[in-house]
């Protein structure tokens, strides 16, 4: 845990959060800022930085995640699809240095922001 990562201190239940969703490797909650009716966050409760960083051990966390997101997606009321998106470093439009995992449905005037 990086105790200065806003992420980490979520996982750890320092900071509230409106999870959704919890086990041993993530917490999943809803986006304080969303940009769509559905917006959820997939973190990882190890501190990766990013998809950059990860190593090959990562693996089986990453692909954890992307299984998980289409029932997460469905039980938040997305009955016909969604959108993932993982922003990678300053250039990538990362601004929470913690690998993290957006979940994006609903109407879709958001699809401008992504």
């Amino acid at each position: 845990m990086d105790p200065n990562c806003i992420f980490c201190r979520i996982a750890a239940g320092q900071i509230p959060s409106a999870k959704v969703y919890e086990d041993d490797q993530l917490i999943v909650f809803k986006d304080i800022h969303p940009k769509a009716p559905i917006h959820l966050l997939l973190v990882p409760k190890e501190h990766v930085e990013s998809l950059m960083t990860a190593t090959p051990q990562h693996g089986p966390l990453v692909s954890r995640m992307l299984f998980l997101a289409p029932q997460l997606a469905r039980e938040q009321g997305a009955a016909d699809g969604f959108r993932v998106v993982i922003n990678n470093g300053p250039g990538g439009g990362q601004e929470v240095f913690h690998l993290h995992m957006h979940v994006l449905a609903g109407p879709r005037p958001w699809k401008q922001f992504f």
